[in-house]
């Protein structure tokens, strides 16, 4: 089992060998382009979720916040979805020379439109975040979910994919919430304590002076209220994957795939770390909510942070591997 959770840092190599299984060429490269593409999803949803959080905190939205981080999010997914567009120009193989890519060929065929799609998607994301309203992200990241879940659904080759696009759709894009919006509350709270004048004690009226930093008691408040939204997600995330998994891996083969093809061992390795992601926000959410000081939930929190950019990797690597054998 610990084994197993290693796979997204061993890579697609180990996930394959002894399956017998053939991978197309540049998996890897094909692997670390869409982690690039869904952390970058993360990062700029998860900003926008956790400042829409703040604003139901009173005082909690008082004063200038960390640094966006979402034009360089949308930047880098740019940069991933425009490598991944280059792939599905050379029929899906890795290009070694620019001759090589039919840019035109792009808009023949549904995977060269979604590729397309998410290279404009985040263009305008960027352009959004350096803009006067950044909260107009939210359509061109829309976009990037519903590419990313008809992406790896075709109909030509799946039966139901309309489902199973709608499974994947909600997946993501809970997903992105969960993960970049953690991310973004650590980040808020962290740039309170290191405000100056941090110590100070500040109103409780939600019309505080906006120079003030946000107190402890709404740097917990905000932290809290982000642990109740979390929950749902996470039960989203889970009934979703779940589901999907199901429908690749039917109830009787599950078991055996999940060790004996590289998909289910992708998978396994997800399945745990999200394990221990859990172990640790009920650990943050117990020191939350019985700790005599509720910061000391920060400590799991980051901890929770790091785990999930493994999960990120894991969900880049399970989209380059092969799809399972859907056994009889």
């Amino acid at each position: 089992m610990a084994a197993a959770a290693l796979i997204p840092l061993l890579g697609p190599s180990a996930a394959l060998d002894g399956t017998g299984e053939a991978a197309a060429p540049g998996v890897a490269g094909i692997g670390f382009l869409r982690m690039v593409l869904f952390a970058a999803l993360c990062v700029s949803a998860g900003e926008l979720f956790a400042a829409r959080l703040a604003r139901r905190i009173p005082g909690a939205d008082t004063g200038p916040g960390p640094r966006s981080w979402a034009p360089w999010a949308a930047g880098a997914g740019f940069v991933a979805a425009l490598g991944l567009a280059s792939v599905v120009a050379t029929g899906n193989l890795v290009p070694s020379r620019l001759s090589q890519i039919d840019v035109g060929g792009l808009y023949q065929s549904r995977d060269g439109s979604l590729a397309l799609l998410e290279v404009n998607a985040f263009l305008v994301a960027g352009m959004c975040a350096l803009s006067r309203r950044p909260g107009t992200q939210v359509w061109p990241l829309a976009a990037v979910a519903v590419a990313e879940a008809l992406r790896a659904h075709p109909p030509a080759v799946e039966h139901g994919a309309l489902l199973g696009s709608a499974l994947t759709l909600v997946h993501v894009t809970c997903a992105a919430l969960w993960v970049g919006g953690l991310l973004h509350v650590l980040r808020m709270l962290r740039h309170w304590r290191e405000s100056p004048g941090a110590d100070a004690v500040q109103s409780t009226s939600p019309r505080a002076d906006a120079t003030q930093p946000a107190s402890p008691e709404t740097g917990a408040a905000l932290l809290g209220l982000y642990a109740r939204v979390a929950a749902i997600l996470l039960a989203l995330i889970t009934t979703t994957g779940v589901w999907s998994s199901l429908r690749r891996m039917p109830a009787g083969t599950i078991l055996d795939q999940l060790t004996t093809t590289a998909y289910g061992r992708a998978l396994l390795a997800k399945v745990l770390l999200v394990a221990v992601v859990v172990v640790l926000a009920l650990w943050a959410r117990f020191r939350l909510r019985r700790a005599p000081d509720p910061l000391t939930a920060l400590s799991p929190a980051r901890a929770e942070v790091a785990v999930l950019g493994a999960v990120v990797a894991a969900s880049g690597l399970l989209t380059a591997l092969p799809l399972p054998i859907r056994w009889p």
